[in-house]
């Protein structure tokens, strides 16, 4: 497809309304727009509390943000205040609202569309470019495919916060850091294996600094009561939190937006997924995803990644654990044993000293 002409001091507008996983492998994205369009001002409108995994980018002049559930007056607003103030808006999703802040805001307006329904129709005759999403794809490669139908260059790797100086609260000794707490119940390990998988690293010679959102803190006092670990939960920027996680020996979390940052960082990181499937949300290591994840298997490894699965028959279920609600029990993560995620903590920090 020919490439989308801008004059040099063009703005660009990319439009990501979801969650933090999700604004963080939009980055390849970003970088091949600005690398195609080196003197364009590319801004971003996320939801507001996601804002700070673009801390610091370099290819970003402004982040706007929007409450998740804004009212219609601030909906409005926003529009009134975007209203074709950029030479190329593109959403990076299909939905109704990404899409409409797009055609407001952009002069010329990209996105994707699903493959059937009136609305998709409707989307694809007033945008001025899309493409026809393959949900099979991952999300890095579906977003990409954007650069493709802009006709520019594609940059794989995903951009994470700058990293501060070594934060202050980081141990002194050589470390490794768990993120034991993912947004949705169905996505978590039980407690005791995290207190297991500390203990373990304590006697391998490793302090192990804990992570976590200030609004986790409850579950995180009870899975780590009874262990003795460097508790950073709500303490760190995101900067820290990266520059924290670089410095690791190994970082163990689950299917997590932190996990994300800990690949695309360069970290040795080990993923604990259950019903997630990996082919779609796997983490993208850095340099790239090259083969892709299978859907499933005991460990894989893929570049500094290693992703740790239970492989029941039903897995990847792509659902909100067994009884499909975001507080239900996942059989596949309760029943993984410490002992097989000891085994990919032990090939990544063997690969580490290697190094």
């Amino acid at each position: 497809m020919s490439p989308i002409r801008l004059r040099p001091d063009a703005r660009v507008l990319v439009v990501i309304l979801r969650r933090l996983g999700d604004v963080l492998l939009t980055t390849p994205l970003i970088r091949s727009l600005k690398r195609a369009y080196p003197q364009a001002t590319v801004d971003a409108l996320v939801f507001a509390g996601t804002e700070g995994v673009l801390a610091s980018n370099p290819d970003i002049a402004e982040v706007i943000s929007m409450p998740a559930r804004p009212r219609l007056t601030d909906t409005l607003a926003l529009g009134a205040r975007l209203f074709r103030r950029y030479d190329l808006a593109v959403s990076v999703q299909t939905g109704d609202r990404p899409i409409a802040f797009a055609l407001v805001a952009g002069r010329r307006s990209i996105g994707p569309v699903e493959p059937e329904g009136l609305a998709s129709a409707i989307k694809r005759a007033l945008l001025g470019r899309s493409y026809v999403r393959d949900r099979s794809d991952h999300r890095v490669v579906d977003i990409l495919r954007l650069a493709e139908v802009i006709g520019i260059p594609v940059a794989r790797d995903v951009i994470c916060p700058v990293p501060a100086p070594r934060p202050q609260l980081a141990p002194a000794q050589p470390y490794a850091v768990i993120h034991a707490a993912p947004m949705f119940v169905y996505k978590r390990w039980p407690a005791a294996g995290w207190g297991a998988l500390a203990a373990a690293l304590r006697e391998r010679g490793f302090a192990v600094a804990a992570t976590g959102a200030a609004s986790d803190r409850d579950y995180l006092d009870a899975v780590w009561r009874d262990a003795r670990v460097v508790r950073l939960d709500g303490k760190l920027s995101w900067p820290e939190l990266t520059a924290l996680i670089t410095g690791a020996r190994v970082y163990i979390g689950p299917d997590t937006a932190i996990t994300h940052l800990a690949a695309a960082a360069g970290a040795p990181t080990v993923a604990l997924y259950g019903p997630t499937d990996p082919r779609l949300w796997g983490p993208w290591p850095r340099g790239g995803l090259d083969p892709a994840w299978q859907a499933a298997g005991t460990i894989q490894r893929r570049g500094n990644v290693w992703l740790v699965q239970n492989p029941l028959p039903c897995l990847p279920c792509q659902l909100e654990g067994c009884e499909r609600r975001l507080d239900s029990h996942s059989q596949c993560l309760d029943e993984l044993t410490v002992e097989q995620v000891l085994a990919a903590v032990d090939q990544a920090l063997a690969v580490r000293q290697a190094a």
